[in-house]
């Protein structure tokens, strides 16, 4: 095994790690638009449920204050 071998073992195995990365990428991007339609749709049931008003906030008064649990 010479210098050559050597140095394309390493070419081969950074041009592998970088397809690893950019595929690593897409995914997170792909994730942060699945993040990002699981917000969308939890604040549209939570308006729609009545558990939470737009936009988001505390607010009214105490005599239409409800407690529901898990959303403080």
């Amino acid at each position: 095994m010479g210098p050559s071998s050597e140095g394309d073992r390493w070419e081969i195995e950074l041009r592998l790690l970088r397809e690893e990365l950019q595929q690593l990428r897409n995914e997170q991007r792909e994730m942060a638009k699945a993040i990002d339609q699981l917000v969308t749709t939890f604040r549209l049931l939570a308006t729609h449920l009545g558990i939470a008003a737009e936009p988001y906030g505390k607010g009214g008064t105490a005599s239409n204050h409800r407690d529901v649990p898990g959303f403080g």
